[in-house]
């Protein structure tokens, strides 16, 4: 099934006469068009692009089968309501968890249409499953990162600043064959090791530091995700305890996944191991959440996760010990869900490593 009929079943589901797509994510998942403005709109009879000048040759090269329409000096809103009206539409969609409230607000005044009807992440929920082409390039993209983790590990030196190190993986990520990043490189070196997402700053690498490498890039629009906390020098006795654990942890949980279970009951496996070892509190976010076109995506792995995976979805597996004052590990694989298991996307070691 196409994606334009799948909007028609969200259309017959919710009573609605047409739908107005704003996330960029999903404007290019249903279309193809990757310009940095504009809307989707779909109704029971058409498929437009809505956008500007700027980026109308570069809609009519990317999508197939979509009207392309260019708003003129009066803004979207009125290229929005000509269409309505030749349409009459009387319940319209929109995208609710996307859209601006000032840019609602701006639609609900201009728009002649009866009602605006909030969609919450209907259109967003499409994009959960992938297809072979997307895993083809989430897998890529991968690829790249555990490339330029071995990379990374060979320019690697005590009295290194944590920046230094970030800018080198984001210019790996590039060079390996990345087209952008998936989210800005996460280096945290030792008690900064203690912050899931520390930002990386001018602290020095010094030896006894757990240093934590969390990173991504982008290959045709997809996002990877990977990390792997390596050991500034020698390792100490607690350093290989916390990191024991946390591979523990994250073992079992990839030994438990497949299709058929809730998030919930993944992310339990990987906690109850982390709390059992005396660590409770020390493992503050959940196990993990699905990449696509976004970085982090649905369905997750959580404490409150209750929707089922399925073969196809993509998701991290990240458990995590973080000590305030000490330091942090986190070990993240990116897996796709299969009937039976996963297939595991990320390659790099997971044995302590030491340099």
């Amino acid at each position: 099934m196409d994606n334009f009929a799948r909007i028609q079943e969200i259309l017959n589901d919710l009573s609605l006469d047409g739908v107005l797509i704003s996330n960029e994510n999903n404007i290019r998942y249903i279309s193809g068009f990757t310009g940095a403005t504009g809307y989707i709109y779909i109704s029971k009879k058409t498929k437009k692009i809505i956008t500007d000048f700027r980026y109308t040759t570069q809609a009519e090269l990317e999508t197939y089968g979509y009207e392309i329409i260019t708003i003129g000096n009066s803004g979207y809103e009125a290229s929005i309501n000509n269409i309505i009206k030749k349409e009459n539409i009387n319940r319209l969609g929109f995208e609710s968890e996307d859209l601006l409230y000032s840019s609602f607000l701006s639609l609900k005044s201009k728009l002649d249409v009866e009602e605006l009807v909030p969609i919450k992440d209907e259109i967003t929920r499409l994009r959960r499953i992938k297809t072979t082409k997307e895993l083809e390039n989430i897998k890529m993209a991968e690829a790249i990162g555990d490339k330029t983790f071995t990379d990374i590990l060979s320019y690697i030196q005590p009295g290194m600043t944590e920046i230094q190190i970030a800018a080198r993986i984001e210019y790996l990520l590039k060079i390996n064959g990345g087209q952008g990043l998936s989210f800005p490189a996460i280096v945290a070196s030792g008690t900064n090791s203690s912050m899931p997402h520390a930002i990386p700053g001018n602290k020095k690498l010094a030896n006894g530091d757990f240093l934590t490498l969390d990173f991504g890039c982008i290959y045709n629009g997809y996002c990877s995700d990977m990390t792997r906390t390596i050991v500034i020098g020698r390792a100490s006795q607690k350093q290989k305890e916390i990191y024991d654990i946390v591979l523990e942890a994250q073992l079992a949980a990839l030994d438990f996944i497949k299709a058929g279970v809730k998030g919930k009951d993944v992310d339990k496996v990987a906690r109850d191991i982390i709390n059992k070892a005396g660590y409770e509190g020390c493992f503050g976010h959940g196990l993990g959440h699905s990449v696509g076109l976004f970085i982090h995506e649905s369905p997750r792995l959580s404490m409150m996760e209750e929707d089922v995976l399925e073969i196809g979805m993509i998701e991290t597996v990240e458990p995590g010990i973080y000590i305030k004052g000490f330091g942090g590990v986190r070990i993240e694989d990116l897996i796709v869900i299969t009937e039976n298991g996963h297939d595991n996307y990320t390659y790099s070691p997971k044995e302590l490593i030491e340099l």
